[in-house]
């Protein structure tokens, strides 16, 4: 047994509290995300042997980046002259490789909006990136899982660029020095790991590139699960979550707020939802304020 967990982490939207959304948010909400797939270092060859086969299936020889294969545009512009016949095979396939990979979906999905409602009047042009918490939130909920499987982390986020890829690097060690940012009054009904024990857990920081398929998985989870968190009944993430492919899936409700994907600021009235049975709601109706911004 390797008896590691591989953390691969993709980003999705606008990480910093007063930029515009970008032109690509058409579905009108506007949040920032890191997240993507757990895979034991067991398993990794088993996803990466799906990955290879659905490509040699459809002839892709590019990264499969989902904003592309949502709106049939770049490199897979070739799915908008298919009949829908084959489009919605090959969006099945998709998903069913996205299924059977020995994988698990876990991310931090932060409301802008609601970030700059909770935090813009008291911190202004001090408020984090919103990077900051979101890498935090979702490396130590990260490790809660492998410290519970006895394994330790590698922690493998899509490389960027220098600078972002530094900022990263020093959030992850950061944590092993240091631990959690976020003010302790606030954050321990949320059960922060110690310094020590992010130091025991923590294995490498390696960033990957989109080519990597491993890195590809992170992506497609990535949207479904920011999606919950606004429209539970989002038919990739409800079905993700049927399976039994998301990290709630594995928790009992109880252990959610601490353990389960992150969605933070999603308090205000126009993200209330009333199903309080799905993961993302019970996060959001109970995360309360981590309270992390500088003083």
């Amino acid at each position: 047994m390797s008896n590691v967990i591989n953390f691969y982490m993709d980003d999705s939207g606008t990480r910093h509290p007063d930029h515009k959304v970008g032109k690509r948010a058409g579905h009108g909400y506007d949040w920032f995300a890191l997240g993507g797939v757990l895979v034991s270092g067991d398993d990794e060859a088993a996803a990466r042997e799906l990955h290879e086969a659905f490509c040699r299936r459809w002839g892709i020889t590019e990264p499969i980046h989902s904003v592309e294969v949502r709106s049939r545009t770049k490199s897979f512009l070739w799915l908008e002259r298919r009949p829908q016949r084959d489009r919605d095979i090959f969006y099945e396939e998709l998903y069913q490789l996205m299924m059977a990979s020995p994988v698990v979906g876990l991310a931090c999905v932060i409301d802008r909006p609601g970030y700059n409602a909770r935090y813009r009047e008291r911190y202004g042009r001090q408020r984090w990136s919103l990077c900051k918490s979101a890498f935090t939130i979702s490396v130590e909920r990260a490790a809660k899982y492998a410290r519970e499987r006895r394994c330790r982390l590698r922690v493998m986020p899509e490389r960027c660029n220098k600078t972002e890829d530094r900022v990263l690097k020093g959030y992850y060690e950061d944590l092993k020095k240091h631990g959690p940012p976020f003010d302790p009054n606030t954050s321990e009904k949320y059960r922060p790991l110690s310094p020590a024990e992010f130091a025991e857990t923590l294995l490498e920081f390696d960033p990957k590139t989109k080519s990597h398929p491993m890195a590809q998985l992170a992506d497609l989870y990535l949207w479904p699960m920011c999606m919950g968190g606004y429209n539970p009944d989002c038919r990739p993430y409800e079905r993700l979550k049927s399976d039994g492919k998301l990290i709630e899936c594995q928790l009992p409700p109880g252990d959610w707020p601490s353990l389960g994907s992150k969605y933070y600021c999603f308090d205000g009235p126009e993200n209330q939802v009333a199903d309080s049975k799905n993961p993302a709601e019970a996060g959001s109706a109970t995360h309360g304020d981590l309270g992390a911004e500088p003083s």
